[in-house]
């Protein structure tokens, strides 16, 4: 604990969020060049605020709206996410970051489980150390690979043109 009675763990969670919130911004920044932009700036708009909600003031996770809205989302995601999963199983796709619906799929699937592991993180003064280690590890995960992606142009190669003009 520090002198204001914060614990690093309750600050490494709020920094966490302020990666997300970034994270899911550029996320949605960069959709503006897809044929159904407004859907997946949307899907990606909602959770870059709850998560910049989130590091503002912590206990917003408490609050009836934000949970309402994590929710919503969470729902909506998962059955699109189920969707798009089923048609890549279906189509035998295994190279998922090589077809769109794939990586929307892993967008998705990202903002469920961020949203789900946000839940309720606002209850009590302390934040687990399984809590912290899975959101480091989640929060680090999108910036590495799409750095990883961003610097091999050979992987981005057969991408379409709106996937790859944005940034």
């Amino acid at each position: 604990m520090n002198k204001n009675g914060v614990s690093v763990f309750q600050t490494i969670w709020r920094v966490c969020n302020l990666f997300m919130s970034v994270f899911f911004s550029l996320a949605t920044y960069v959709q503006i060049n897809d044929p159904d932009a407004a859907l997946w700036m949307v899907g990606y708009a909602i959770p870059a605020v709850l998560c910049f909600l989130i590091f503002c003031q912590q206990q917003i996770t408490e609050s009836l709206l934000w949970r309402r809205i994590a929710d919503l989302h969470v729902l909506v995601a998962s059955t699109f996410g189920v969707i798009l999963a089923w048609k890549l199983y279906k189509e035998g796709i295994t190279d998922i970051f090589q077809q769109e619906e794939g990586r929307e799929c892993c967008g998705l699937l990202l903002t469920v489980f961020w949203l789900l592991l946000c839940r309720h993180s606002g209850r009590s003064s302390t934040i687990g150390s399984v809590r912290i280690f899975t959101a480091v590890g989640i929060s680090v995960f999108p910036f590495v690979t799409w750095l990883y992606y961003y610097m091999n142009k050979e992987l981005r190669k057969h991408w379409p043109e709106h996937c790859t003009t944005a940034l």
